[in-house]
């Protein structure tokens, strides 16, 4: 199909929507595309639903199948009946029924696509991300000023407002001395975290857009997207989406690569990175990014995914409840002992509980790991996915949820997280460095049959009040929300026995 032609207003026409890294996925679009004659075939972005990807999605008169995963010789049979004048339904995974006109892609009864609501994610894997006729400009009209009365939250570690109103930073930066620039901060280094990787590559001109207008409303003329230096297929990809857009968005950011490291994926660590120190650790603060950032200038620093929710404000303003408390959705990456994982959006309305629709789980539910690599041990999930209800509950509000079976030890896997932060933080100050050890050692001394719950609490508090970096500050939740949760397992240990199992060669 030739780029410049809107894919919404085709039919039939066949999309194959995938993970812009997955290179093997071009058999099954080359094949179709040999064998199209009149049908359009396009290749989208990732979806987020893993498992499925290549999707190939077959539209013909208001009426789309999906096929997960399908073989070439499959491929080409669903182009064959698209051109003969039907819809593909043998063997299809879904059909789904829409309007014709329909813009976000039709979601099916089961599945990944079925969970939670399609709002930034709608157009992912639906729309040709590198197409502007697809992604309508709105920063080149407006601003984010219809954003301030909102109260959106900052969302992921990456962002410096993360779980703070994004307002309060614009204006800062705004009345800042200095010329601001605004950072797109999407380096991130871990699996499970998946959610602006699925933007970027599904929607890239969406989170260019929101980029640019947050750049208008603060008056910054520099703006830039931070990335992975081991994510080069990604690198690619947004070139061409900035290229594509490059005479419409009235801000051009440039690329950036940083360090494969999880401390550079910090705010203030990746202000460093950026400005090339060889040391990366977070910045003392104040003064906030906002004040004194990048090259000493005024800088907002987001995440994609705020991004994305600022543009789809701007876009519709009333799909926004002004009096929530966490207004917007929450991308959540679903992962850990499952068959695949799946990136899924949530209302702040809804629960955490329905993740687990959008995963095969392998084994029984034991528990789960919510925020991230440092985030916080439940047996629950019911709870909302808000930053204040999962802040509440002493969980994480990175956007991921690590769903763990019952063969898991929860003494080992809270000490791994523990081991983790003892050798990923910078070293800094003193809390971030010393307690992470102290905290690792405790642990050790639970297999010695000593456990100190009261000792590793009070560590915890002190390692959250007085830690200069993220790290440091969550370090002891995995730990503190574990001994809650499961305390009679970490007695277990200290008397010898591991009750999953697992730890024999440790006891």
């Amino acid at each position: 199909m030739k780029r410049g032609t809107s894919t919404a207003d085709r039919s039939p026409l066949v999309r194959v929507a995938t993970d812009v890294a997955a290179n093997g996925d071009e058999q099954v679009v080359t094949a179709m595309r040999d064998e199209a004659d009149s049908i359009p075939v396009v290749r989208t972005g990732p979806t987020g639903a893993t498992g499925s990807e290549p999707l190939v999605v077959a539209t013909r008169e208001g009426r789309t199948a999906f096929f997960a995963d399908p073989k070439p010789s499959t491929a080409q049979n669903i182009v064959d009946t698209l051109e003969d004048g039907a819809i593909p339904a043998d063997g299809a995974d879904a059909v789904v029924e829409h309007g014709s006109e329909t813009t976000t892609i039709p979601i099916p009864n089961t599945g990944p696509l079925s969970i939670g609501q399609r709002s930034v994610l709608g157009r992912c894997g639906w729309a040709d991300p590198l197409d502007p006729k697809e992604w309508p400009i709105v920063s080149s009209e407006r601003t984010a000023e219809t954003v301030t009365d909102i109260g959106l939250l900052g969302r992921g570690r990456g962002d410096a407002a993360a779980d703070d109103p994004v307002t309060d930073v614009w204006e800062t930066a705004r009345d800042a001395d200095g010329d601001p620039v605004v950072v797109a901060n999407a380096n991130e280094t871990r699996d499970e975290q998946r959610a602006d990787e699925v933007l970027l590559g599904g929607a890239p001109i969406a989170v260019l857009d929101g980029i640019a207008a947050v750049a208008e409303y603060v008056g910054a003329d520099d703006a830039v997207v931070y990335l992975n230096e081991e994510d080069s297929h990604l690198h690619r990809h947004l070139r061409e989406a900035i290229d594509a857009v490059a005479g419409e968005l009235p801000i051009v950011p440039q690329l950036v690569a940083g360090p494969d490291e999880y401390r550079a994926g910090a705010p203030t660590a990746a202000l460093e990175a950026m400005e090339g120190a060889d040391r990366i650790e977070p910045r003392l603060q104040p003064p906030s990014p906002a004040e004194y950032g990048l090259y000493g200038r005024p800088t907002v620093i987001h995440t994609p995914r705020t991004f994305a929710q600022v543009r789809r404000a701007i876009r519709d303003s009333d799909a926004f409840d002004a009096d929530a408390a966490d207004p917007g959705t929450r991308l959540i990456t679903v992962a850990g002992d499952v068959a695949d994982p799946a990136t899924i959006e949530l209302p702040s309305d809804s629960s955490l509980s329905v993740v687990r629709d959008a995963v095969e789980l392998t084994g029984s539910f034991k528990m789960a790991c919510v925020g991230g690599v440092l985030g916080g041990i439940t047996r629950s999930l019911d709870v909302a996915p808000t930053a204040q209800s999962l802040a509440a509950a002493g969980l994480g509000t990175d956007g991921v949820v690590e769903l763990l079976n019952d063969d898991r030890c929860v003494v080992a896997d809270v000490g791994e997280r523990a081991r983790f932060a003892s050798t990923e933080n910078s070293g800094r100050c003193v809390p971030g460095r010393e307690g992470t050890k102290q905290l690792t050692e405790l642990l050790r001394d639970v297999y010695q049959g000593s456990l100190e719950a009261d000792t590793i609490r009070e560590l915890g508090r002190v390692m959250a009040r007085s830690s200069n970096c993220q790290i440091g500050a969550h370090a002891p939740r995995p730990v503190t929300t574990a001994i809650d949760e499961f305390e009679p397992e970490f007695h277990a240990h200290a008397d010898g026995r591991c009750p999953s199992g697992t730890c024999t060669e440790k006891l």
